[in-house]
């Protein structure tokens, strides 16, 4: 285990103010709308939406589920990459995430989760042969081939429409975007 990174700390920590106050703590009506993103075009779009989106999340287990990603991973990305790369790899990974999510489907986005999977392949194509202990089935696994079966399981399960209230194409975007940048800094 890595310790602790300045950016990912301060994602970890705007990502938990961000789900606190949008969903239990702000008494505005419509202020959860500032964080969901919509399609653009669409009577509910605001442009903020676009960075705002991956900041807060549904429920407390998509919370969870997205911050353990960044915390196992992001500290490993951040020290190769440095803070201000690894912030751009972030961001940029939401962003591809859920245009591509938008260009395949028009349901609005909520959550981290295509940045996380831009930070999860970018350690698996930098540390290809760390060895991982899956949550369920707990069994060990190399990092490249759990980035490969996340990426196969997110194309099969969009494609088949498993699991509806999920963005699995903007999990693939996000994964697109953390192997392009990998590609990017070996050229």
């Amino acid at each position: 285990m890595m310790r602790m990174t300045e950016v990912v700390k301060n994602l970890l920590i705007i990502n938990v103010i961000v789900f606190v106050a949008v969903w239990y703590l702000i008494p505005v009506p419509g202020i959860e709308n500032y964080f969901i993103l919509s399609r653009p075009g669409s009577p509910n779009f605001e442009p903020v939406q676009v960075i705002t989106h991956m900041f807060s999340h549904a429920n407390f287990q998509h919370l969870f589920f997205n911050m353990f990603g960044l915390y196992m991973f992001g500290p490993w990305v951040e020290s190769s990459l440095g803070a201000k790369r690894f912030l751009i790899l972030y961001l940029v990974s939401g962003v591809v995430a859920s245009a591509l999510q938008m260009f395949i489907s028009p349901v609005p986005i909520l959550g981290a989760s295509g940045a996380i999977f831009g930070v999860t392949t970018a350690f698996a194509t930098m540390f290809p042969n760390v060895q991982l202990m899956l949550l369920f089935p707990p069994i060990p696994m190399k990092a490249k081939y759990m980035a490969i079966i996340f990426i196969l399981l997110g194309l099969f399960s969009g494609f088949m429409g498993y699991n509806q209230g999920i963005a699995h194409f903007a999990h693939v975007g996000g994964a697109a975007t953390g192997f392009y940048d990998f590609i990017l800094e070996n050229e």
